[in-house]
């Protein structure tokens, strides 16, 4: 298992070097019957490097929703939405294969204003998840999905660039801090400019590849514009906000919030997940003369595989 830890104190110490040393870590001051202050680094911005990772419901779908048996299910005895059960493809994962219920994080009403023809796109996203969802592929996550997806992620600050390392795919971005030329082309993490007002950063994204929300079937287009304020409340949780106006998909702008908490194992570091490698005979293995995965049995299920070739707009 390779492991990333290295290579991201190896950019801070760069960063360091190139700054004159810019990042100090400043310990943490608590007064009797004061709120904790956050640390800082030499130029005075809130030190936000280390390991961070939301703590919610999100990346199964931003919006409020009840739990359910599996993210693709089929009728049950009564035609009634909560009493359907899991598809043929997740029902051997149970419990596993659920997914848990929650408040949501888009704020005001909770709704996401979809365009008429986009809302349509979404729910075919949701009925066809299995075979759509980019999460499942490993294909890059994308911003703001990265963010809440449930895994950690690193960042690494300096005083003209913040630099942020995911766990998953190896995603990764920088924010630039300072003036620099426009990327030639959109990427699935996008272009990211960085500004500090107060104590907030404020991250303009743009230039960004269309892509998934979550796994409910949200999406947005290549038009997507993004706005990320990360505000810290205490030196081990930042307030994360991200606007999204996507003219293509979305009726107005829209936002979700939610905290972020700092990882505080004593070795806390970013690990691999090379869900590439993991993917390849789900993606590719119905290309095989003989496919490696054709059937499975346990005590009560056997799961027999037969695979299609796609068709050419699918692949």
């Amino acid at each position: 298992m390779r492991n990333r830890a290295h290579v991201s104190l190896f950019v801070m110490a760069i960063a360091a070097a190139m700054t004159g040393g810019a990042i100090t870590w400043v310990a943490d001051t608590r007064v009797a019957g004061q709120a904790a202050r956050s640390a800082r680094t030499a130029d005075g911005k809130p030190n936000v490097s280390g390991i961070w990772q939301a703590l919610n419901e999100a990346n199964w779908d931003l919006q409020a929703h009840e739990a359910r048996p599996a993210a693709v299910t089929q009728r049950g005895i009564y035609p009634y939405e909560y009493a359907r059960v899991p598809a043929a493809p997740v029902l051997s994962l149970g419990a596993a294969g659920g997914v848990p219920a929650s408040v949501g994080v888009v704020d005001g009403d909770g709704q996401i204003p979809y365009k008429a023809e986009a809302a349509a796109i979404r729910k075919a996203n949701a009925d066809h998840w299995i075979d759509r969802d980019p999460e499942l592929k490993c294909y890059l996550p994308g911003t703001p999905r990265a963010t809440y997806m449930p895994y950690p992620f690193q960042i690494v600050q300096s005083t003209n660039k913040i630099q942020i390392d995911y766990a998953f795919a190896n995603a990764a971005r920088t924010i630039h801090l300072d003036k620099v030329n426009e990327p030639p082309a959109d990427t699935a993490m996008g272009y990211s400019v960085g500004r500090w007002e107060g104590d907030t950063l404020v991250v303009d994204v743009t230039q960004l590849h269309g892509n998934w929300l979550d796994r409910a079937g949200n999406f947005y287009s290549d038009t997507l514009h993004v706005v990320e304020r990360f505000t810290p409340v205490t030196p081990d949780a930042i307030r994360y906000e991200a606007t999204i106006e996507d003219p293509y998909v979305f009726a107005r702008p829209w936002k979700i919030s939610m905290p972020l908490y700092r990882r505080l194992e004593s070795n806390a570091q970013l690990l691999d997940y090379p869900c590439v490698e993991f993917v390849e005979e789900f993606m590719y293995g119905n290309a095989r003369k003989r496919p490696l995965v054709t059937h499975w049995e346990g005590e009560t299920i056997i799961v027999d595989i037969k695979r299609k070739i796609p068709p050419v707009s699918a692949r």
